[in-house]
């Protein structure tokens, strides 16, 4: 779906006009294609301690231009801010400061990363408080970055360091074109598993993934996605969206498998059919989704349980078939796709909300289960996405959903899939319970 809006404002006449009268000029995202640089511009690793240094060295080693120190009036691509050994809110001010004297010098499309501990594992309250707080100065920051710019954070839990293989993996995907929608955001690591990729450009390479859903819309994004990453992929999807999903498939030379999620079944015919056409499976991205949207006074029986059902009902059958297969025990992979609405609550999607809320605390609940494999489940919360559902948004309320973000702007489809690449890679196999917001930094979610 085009944004005529920001289409309008970017550039000539409109953009004059839109300055003029203050109005939102959104800029155009730096996003992920294959065979680009991972950002543009020097990066200035800012912190004292032990971890700072290590990770500098590290970030040469990728080929990038690193400073221990700002030059003056030099155009930035990075600032990450190491503050992984805060202990009282005192010691936040002069990193904090330091960097603030770069923030100017960002270049558009530049990316701001925070690398802290989380304030649940402080040993002191001023140490929660400092760690807390970084919480909030993050967040904040990102509200006042402009030019595409984002701002995120990574959370070490003790006994990680800023260089096991998931914290560099997550600082990558934040530097990187593949997070343009993600801003605001922390991501916690919680062990030095995983590992990364050899081929940056195929990262999922040798891998065999299910995505269900995805006969259209994100599904068939993130099918693409992953296809573009290396992965063997079976696709899913209902019967009535058979050619739409053979279409798909053909594109990205996938198996396709006409399903219903919602049968008794399911879990075990996706695991089936993975492993008697490709021999294995890795990764399984649930994807599929409705929405059955009514005020709860006017809500009845079927729109309610219609939802649940497929939403995550479906979501924890399958699961329970997949942890309990042979087939799915080396180092697998679940993202879940969840949504802000079930954060933050949408007017009109009791029954969406409920089933999105509950896709968060499955994964939460399961992380520990998949992790003693040696696995991980995250999943993915979308706010507002240029779809076909938000399409059919009356205009008034669609624009006003689509800047009341940082971004000032709606995702799109390939924003949520380049995430849930990520968080279906080895790079994050230390990242493990986590749910991912992909949504400018606001909670209008669809």
């Amino acid at each position: 779906m085009t944004d005529t809006y920001t289409r309008l404002v970017s550039d000539g006449p409109g953009r004059n006009i839109a300055k003029k009268l203050g109005l939102p000029q959104p800029a155009a995202l730096r996003r992920y294609e294959p065979g680009q640089a991972l950002l543009t511009g020097p990066v200035v690793v800012q912190g004292s301690t032990p971890g700072a240094d290590k990770l500098a060295a590290e970030l040469l080693s990728w080929d990038l231009d690193v400073r221990r120190h700002p030059v003056p009036a030099e155009k930035l691509g990075a600032i990450i801010l190491v503050l992984d050994e805060v202990e009282h809110p005192g010691d936040l001010e002069k990193p904090v400061l330091a960097a603030a004297a770069s923030l100017r010098d960002l270049r558009p499309g530049g990316r701001v990363i925070t690398v802290s501990r989380p304030a649940s594992e402080a040993s002191s309250p001023a140490a929660a408080a400092a760690r807390q707080g970084v919480d909030g100065f993050l967040r904040s920051l990102a509200k006042e970055l402009r030019a595409g710019a984002t701002g995120n954070g990574v959370l070490l839990a003790n006994g990680v360091e800023p260089t096991s293989p998931s914290s560099l993996g997550a600082i990558r995907f934040f530097l990187s074109g593949r997070s343009s929608f993600v801003d605001g955001q922390f991501l916690e690591v919680s062990s030095a598993a995983g590992a990364l990729p050899a081929d940056t450009d195929k990262p999922l390479a040798g891998k065999v993934a299910v995505v269900t859903g995805a006969a259209r819309g994100i599904g068939a994004q993130i099918a693409r996605t992953l296809y573009r990453d290396g992965a063997t992929l079976v696709l899913v999807d209902i019967p009535a969206a058979g050619e739409q999903l053979a279409a798909v498939a053909n594109e990205v030379r996938a198996t396709a498998l006409q399903l219903d999620i919602s049968a008794a079944d399911a879990g075990q015919r996706i695991i089936d059919h993975a492993v008697q056409r490709h021999g294995k499976l890795d990764i399984v991205v649930h994807n599929a989704g409705i929405t059955r949207d009514k005020l709860l006074a006017n809500m009845d029986q079927a729109r309610w349980s219609s939802v649940i059902n497929i939403n995550i009902a479906a979501q924890l059958r399958i699961n329970e078939a997949l942890l309990a297969s042979e087939h799915f025990r080396s180092s697998p992979r679940i993202v879940s796709v969840a949504s802000t609405s079930g954060i933050a609550g949408n007017r009109g999607q009791t029954n969406y909300a409920a089933s999105k809320g509950g896709v968060m605390g499955m994964v939460r609940a399961t992380a520990p289960i998949v992790g003693a494999r040696g696995g991980t489940i995250n999943a993915v919360a979308p706010g507002f996405i240029e779809t076909e559902m938000t399409a059919r948004i009356p205009f008034a309320v669609r624009e006003i959903a689509r800047r009341l973000n940082s971004l000032q702007q709606g995702g799109l489809p390939s924003d949520v899939a380049e995430t849930i690449a990520f968080l279906a890679s080895d790079a994050a196999g230390g990242i493990n319970g986590e749910v991912l917001r992909v949504c400018g930094q606001n909670l209008v979610g669809a």
